[in-house]
């Protein structure tokens, strides 16, 4: 069995776990709801706040398939109980981050601000110039969300310019005058 797949998930206390007969997963909790429709070929089983995916057969589609599954819907216990969060540096000279409204701007280096809007999914909060914090309850959402905002300039090697997440390390280059 997939390792993964065999653990058991703890539904915490204040979380409502639902499956329906279409097996569609939904979780409900203090942040909010997710639901996820699963394959087929996985079933859920529920009791005393404990929740275990199994699978139909050892094929292996349907075992690479019980181990998503298991790590999908553990995401979704943790988002609506605790949520998700990225931290991001603006590194460089004159680069800062300000939130105005919903919206996240950006002076990175361009000649004109970048703004970025939080959608309702997605909350940004700047708690100084030089730090962005996103949070949501989605994982995959809170990710690509954070990578859109990195992605608007990414650090370079040489003065570590960019923005970059807050465990990320820049590995440093030379310049051309640094090999004589």
């Amino acid at each position: 069995m997939s390792r993964i797949g065999r653990a058991p998930i703890t539904v915490p206390a204040g979380v409502e776990v639902k499956v329906s007969e279409a097996n569609v997963i939904t979780v409900k909790g203090p942040k909010g709801e997710m639901s996820y429709q699963a394959a087929p070929c996985i079933t859920f089983e529920q009791d005393a706040g404990v929740l275990t995916v199994k699978r139909a057969s050892d094929i292996k589609e349907h075992r690479s398939l019980h181990g998503l599954t298991r790590t999908l819907v553990n995401n979704m216990v943790v988002g609506v109980t605790s949520g998700f969060e990225k931290k991001l540096e603006v590194n460089g000279v004159g680069y800062r981050a300000t939130k105005e409204g919903n919206k996240l701007v950006l002076n990175i280096g361009y000649s004109h601000p970048v703004v970025i809007e939080e959608t309702d999914d997605i909350k940004i909060d700047v708690p100084d110039a030089n730090h962005v914090v996103i949070k949501g309850i989605d994982k995959q959402k809170v990710g690509q969300f954070a990578a859109e905002v990195r992605g608007k300039r990414p650090p370079e090697p040489y003065k570590g310019k960019g923005i970059k997440y807050d465990y990320e390390v820049i590995r440093r280059k030379e310049g051309k005058t640094g090999s004589k």
